[in-house]
């Protein structure tokens, strides 16, 4: 994505990386979610808690990315 200190457009490869990442921070986070709601351990629902923020986060990260590349990404297909 960078390169010589400018940023490069991303390549179709990099944004099929980063929407396979991004749906992979959703469904972990929505498991991690589904197993708190079903556990009566407060220390784990503790843990299942911070992993939910840690793939939120990820996500979000991700999602930024996407933003700061967006200005760079072409406006129709190219052949």
């Amino acid at each position: 994505m960078m390169q010589n200190g400018s940023m490069q457009p991303i390549t179709g490869k990099e944004l099929e990386y980063i929407a396979d990442c991004l749906s992979n921070e959703d469904l972990l986070t929505k498991q991690c979610a589904a197993t708190a709601s079903s556990t009566q351990n407060p220390a784990l629902k503790q843990v299942l808690s911070q992993h939910i923020q840690m793939h939120k986060q990820h996500a979000d990260k991700l999602i930024g990315a996407l933003q700061q590349h967006q200005p760079l990404a072409p406006t129709q297909p190219s052949n």
